[in-house]
């Protein structure tokens, strides 16, 4: 069929079809199955959805080595077990499809308190209250730049994580370039909701000015009681009806905050989120050039293909080009042969209507050179009739005066009369004139 596609427009289908209508990251509850720890700490797995012990659904899961290694821990320091089969979890996902290898999800985090079946009561109503309201992963919904190049930092000015998290962006190995501006916020205390919300009312007003992509909300860890206002509501609402993608390196290694459930993306640390960021650049560039590849082979392949059809149209045309030549030349030769053979037809007309002629002008000419002939005859005897000679041979004779006939001379009494016969002259005078 004409509207078929090839597996490889499919797959890319597909992709852009879950890039599309997906969030970035998307958190599931499954059990674990066929966990499997890999030498350089990556982990895969499968995630299974099962109704008694039928499998209704499953899918394929990977947890890099960098991200395992801290989820790993906290999962171990809250739940007091390793994370291993049969264990149900709730894992926050992005969603990856390779054209060869399939689709699969990259584990970006698991949730400890879900496998414990209970989180502390207030912490999990907040919870509870924003999933409700649809603000858990409202943030999520911005998505994020392929690079991004101007971020807003909420931080404090002389936490050890702000300094870190400006070294690695500043001194990376790619001199890849990032704009950052600080906006100044207390991290932990009682006014840190306050003075937080404060600093992200201050990027909202100006983000159009300095043409702000993505929010930054780092620090560089501390106690349990020194992280509780990032379990706060008005901090989570606010955060999630942000008209900016906002990613958390909060450095919480224990548990993870409702902030960074309610962030449009979590990571671990200031300088996880610095690289993170500078990953972008990397990955953007990895990925041009396997556009310009695939450009490149695509070019090419439809290059070859043009000139196959190209090729096949040449040999089209030469066949059509050499049946019509054909097939004139056959009309030609038809055509002659009518011409020639009308030809015959009308010359042999012609002269049996020349011969036609030929005859009748003989016909006429015979029939003309009669009459002429009878005429000449008829002139040659009238000629002969009137010849004085032949008059005078019937005994008739001609008399002249002085060489004038009689009827043209004027007779007087003693003119000479001349008379000729046919055999004499006699010469007389007139003696008497009697008038008739």
């Amino acid at each position: 069929m004409q509207n078929a596609r090839s597996i490889s427009e499919l797959n890319r289908l597909i992709q852009q079809a879950l890039e599309t209508e997906l969030d970035p990251v998307i958190w599931v509850i499954g059990e674990i199955a066929d966990f499997r720890l890999a030498p350089q700490g990556h982990a895969y797995f499968e995630l299974v959805e099962k109704q008694g012990n039928q499998v209704q659904a499953k899918i394929k899961a990977n947890l890099w080595s960098f991200a395992y290694r801290t989820v790993a821990a906290k999962f171990e320091s809250i739940t007091g077990s390793t994370i291993k089969n049969g264990m149900k979890i709730l894992a926050q996902v992005a969603v990856n499809f390779h054209p060869v290898y399939g689709l699969s999800v990259n584990v970006k985090d698991i949730d400890p308190s879900f496998s414990l079946g209970e989180r502390a009561r207030v912490r999990q109503e907040t919870i509870d209250r924003l999933t409700r309201e649809g603000l858990l992963r409202l943030n999520g919904r911005h998505v994020l730049p392929a690079v991004i190049q101007k971020i807003a930092v909420i931080s404090s000015p002389t936490a050890a994580g702000y300094g870190d998290f400006v070294n690695q962006l500043e001194n990376n190995a790619f001199e890849y370039h990032i704009y950052h501006k600080l906006f100044p916020s207390s991290m932990q205390g009682n006014e840190a909701v306050t003075s937080l919300i404060r600093s992200l009312d201050q990027v909202e007003k100006i983000k159009d000015e300095l043409g702000i992509e993505a929010v930054v909300m780092i620090r560089g860890g501390g106690a349990q009681l020194d992280l509780d206002c990032f379990d706060e509501y008005n901090l989570a609402v606010k955060i999630a009806n942000l008209s900016l993608p906002l990613l958390t390196g909060i450095g919480h290694e224990r548990d993870e905050s409702i902030a960074d459930m309610v962030a449009h993306t979590r990571l671990k640390t200031p300088t996880a989120v610095a690289e993170f960021l500078l990953s972008g650049f990397r990955e953007f560039e990895e990925n041009l050039g396997l556009a310009i590849l695939r450009l490149d082979r695509a070019t090419r392949q439809k290059l070859n293909w043009e000139q196959t059809r190209i090729n096949q149209i040449a040999h089209q045309v030469k066949a059509v080009a050499e049946s019509r030549v054909k097939l004139e030349g056959e009309k030609l030769n038809s055509a002659v042969n009518r011409i020639r053979i009308s030809g015959k037809t009308i010359l042999q007309i012609q002269e049996n209507s020349l011969d036609s002629l030929e005859k009748n002008a003989i016909r006429g000419l015979d029939s003309f050179l009669q009459k002429q002939k009878q005429n000449l005859e008829s002139k040659e005897l009238l000629l002969r009739q009137l010849n004085p000679e032949t008059i005078l041979a019937r005994g008739y004779t001609r008399s002249e005066v002085n060489g004038k006939p009689l009827n043209a001379a004027k007779i007087q009494l003693g003119d000479n009369l001349l008379t000729h016969t046919t055999k004499q002259k006699i010469s007389s005078t007139v003696t008497q004139i009697e008038e008739k």
